[in-house]
């Protein structure tokens, strides 16, 4: 007969090892208490499946600003790849190297400027996942926090000068799977600094990589761009398409040479409003000759709780206004917290099952 000890050992390990099955299959069978789901029970769709751009990239946030650290290992980020694989994606993005004083890797410059030692180096994990895995990873540099505190990006161009040559030396020359850059300063309008702040770092990651791509990922100034910290959840002054497209058509004019792709964040305009930005932002990509990527967020901004799952429907209808504007790529913001069957967060498990059966997958 089993003592309790020996029980709750094997009961352990028989939950640890589930998510290892082959093909990662579902994850819905049975719930927390064991309880198996139906067999006979299957949904059914009353919309046309599969008729939206998939998503085949995603950030991997480690430098969380504003959503908790789920404290993973490498045992749960090797987890975490193959569901992303299981869903197709192909490229991973760390987000930021290093943001103000937390950093992913052991910088012997950051270090220097007082940032703090981090305990493993994510972006030797990151970049060895990635090669285990078939998978593209792109760095994203290093945000000192100056351009949120000032508003000038101007700021980043001097700690990215360093820490660029530094990343390509100590792990682009190392990892195939090293496939390029994330130049991480986050805009939405006409930004001081921006333009020659982009074509400075672009074209230092092309020139000390070999011309491997950048992209950046700004934000749309409409009417939910509001503060993480805000109680609102919308704002009465939101910028026009018409605006829109006047300003980003500067932007890229200035930034085309050295920035090979734009993902505009998509949750900060409504669903009505996809349609009109994303026509937009596709013509002016195609106009410099740039890739049109949608960061297709998958939390919710509706809410007043920040930040949650998205509910499926409203990713959906993202996904599908990117496939009608013919974008290229869909990225997300982030599949480990808001997709995952073993995020922190019950509900990324449902979206992730959600999105394979509306894909077919």
């Amino acid at each position: 007969m089993e003592n309790r000890r020996s029980f709750l050992k094997k009961s352990a390990l028989a939950v640890a090892s589930a998510p290892l099955l082959a093909s990662c299959k579902s994850t819905c069978d049975k719930d927390r208490w064991g309880i198996e789901a139906d067999p006979a029970v299957t949904g059914d769709l009353i919309v046309p499946k599969a008729n939206a751009l998939p998503i085949t990239g995603t950030f991997l946030d480690e430098i969380s600003h504003d959503i908790p650290h789920q404290n993973w290992g490498e045992r749960e980020w090797d987890r975490d790849f193959r569901y992303m694989k299981d869903i197709g994606i192909d490229t991973v993005i760390d987000i930021r190297c290093g943001y103000r004083k937390f950093i992913t890797y052991p910088s012997k410059y950051l270090l220097g400027k007082g940032c703090y030692m981090p305990s493993v180096d994510l972006i030797d994990m990151f970049c060895r996942l990635a090669q285990k895995y078939d998978m593209k990873f792109m760095l994203g540099l290093y945000d000192s926090g100056q351009y949120w505190d000032t508003g000038d990006m101007s700021y980043e161009v001097e700690s990215n000068k360093y820490v660029i040559d530094e990343i390509w030396e100590m792990y682009g020359k190392k990892y195939s799977s090293f496939g390029g850059w994330y130049i991480s300063g986050e805009i939405s309008r006409a930004t001081k600094g921006a333009i020659e702040s982009f074509r400075t770092m672009g074209r230092q990651c092309k020139e000390v990589s070999g011309g491997l791509p950048t992209f950046i990922s700004p934000w749309i100034d409409g009417k939910k761009a509001v503060g993480a910290t805000s109680s609102n959840l919308t704002k009465e002054q939101a910028v026009s398409v018409a605006q829109h497209e006047k300003e980003w058509d500067e932007i890229f004019d200035g930034i085309h040479e050295y920035v090979d792709a734009c993902a505009f964040q998509d949750g900060h305009i409504d669903y009505d409003e996809l349609d009109a930005f994303f026509s937009v932002n596709k013509k002016l990509a195609d106009r410099y000759g740039m890739q049109c990527w949608t960061n297709a967020e998958s939390f919710d901004r509706d809410m007043p709780i920040h930040f949650f799952p998205i509910k499926f429907d409203k990713l959906r209808l993202k996904l599908e206004a990117a496939k009608r504007c013919g974008y290229d790529k869909a990225i997300t913001f982030e599949f480990s917290h808001f997709m995952s069957p073993q995020s922190a967060y019950l509900q990324a498990g449902h979206l992730y099952e959600r999105y394979r059966e509306y894909f077919g997958i």
